[in-house]
Parts: C-alpha cells; sequence; structure tokens
C-alpha cells in the first residue's frame, strides 16, 4: 500500500487529527501550566469528584501508573486536594481546588479555541453530522 492510500484511510486521519489537536492544544495550555493530560485530569475531576484512580485513568485515556505522575504535578502545582483518609474502601478522594477550578475554566477556554479553529469554516451542519459520525465510530468499537 502506497503512502497515499494509506494517507486517505479513515483510521490514519483520524490519528493525524488526533496529533494536530493534541500538538495545538498542547502549545496553548503551555502558556498556563498544563499538559493536555492534566487539563484531562482536571476536567475528569470537575465531572466526577472523588472518582477512584481507575476512574479517573478511563477518563483521561492513560494507564493508572501514568495517572499518579499526572496527579502529583497538578497536586505540587496546588490544583488538586487528596484526602488524607479514605471516605470509603482504600482511595483518597482527589478535588479540585478554587485555584484549580480556576486554571481548568482558563484552559477550557484555550481548548474551546482549538476545537473551533479546527472547526472554522464548515458549516454547522456538516460539525454536527461529523459529530454523529464519529460517535458512531467509537460506539461500534466499543
Amino acid at each position: 500500500m502506497s503512502q497515499a492510500e494509506v494517507g486517505q484511510r479513515i483510521g490514519y486521519q483520524v490519528k493525524q487529527l488526533d496529533q494536530a489537536f493534541r500538538r495545538a492544544c498542547e502549545e496553548r495550555l503551555r502558556e498556563h501550566g498544563l499538559s493536555m493530560a492534566q487539563y484531562a485530569l482536571l476536567h475528569a475531576l470537575a465531572d466526577a469528584p472523588g472518582a477512584p484512580a481507575a476512574e479517573l485513568a478511563r477518563r483521561t485515556f492513560v494507564t493508572r501508573q501514568s495517572l499518579r505522575g499526572v496527579l502529583a504535578g497538578i497536586q505540587t502545582a496546588g490544583l488538586v486536594s487528596v484526602a488524607a483518609r479514605p471516605s470509603t474502601g482504600r482511595a483518597l478522594p482527589v478535588t479540585l481546588t478554587a485555584e484549580g477550578r480556576a486554571v481548568l475554566d482558563r484552559a477550557d477556554r484555550v481548548v474551546l479555541d482549538v476545537e473551533e479553529r479546527m472547526i472554522a469554516g464548515l458549516p454547522s451542519d456538516t460539525v454536527d453530522q461529523l459529530s454523529s459520525l464519529l460517535t458512531a465510530c467509537v460506539r461500534n468499537l466499543a
């Protein structure tokens, strides 16, 4: 299969888009002291406060081992707090601090701006269709 043929395959195009989106976000998030993984973790904590590590890892597309490093970075920065004792079981609940919420709000604007750049010039009905198609692709592989 030639490189041109590979470049036309949907899986390859999805990966190209993923990499381009990630690069653009990382570049802009760096201004706020965040990586894309840290942003994803802040977002996951906002959506599911106190979620166990396995759930956070799943939501942020990292392994539990990688999650520890990402969590340590945002904890050191004062963006999250980790409870001294578990509320149930063995997991220590992690929650956003006020500063973490403020950083997440700024980072959300950055990521939304990158997303707007990505879909610039596409009619809204095309964007809706693209979203539906991507959702169907994810569902088909789940």
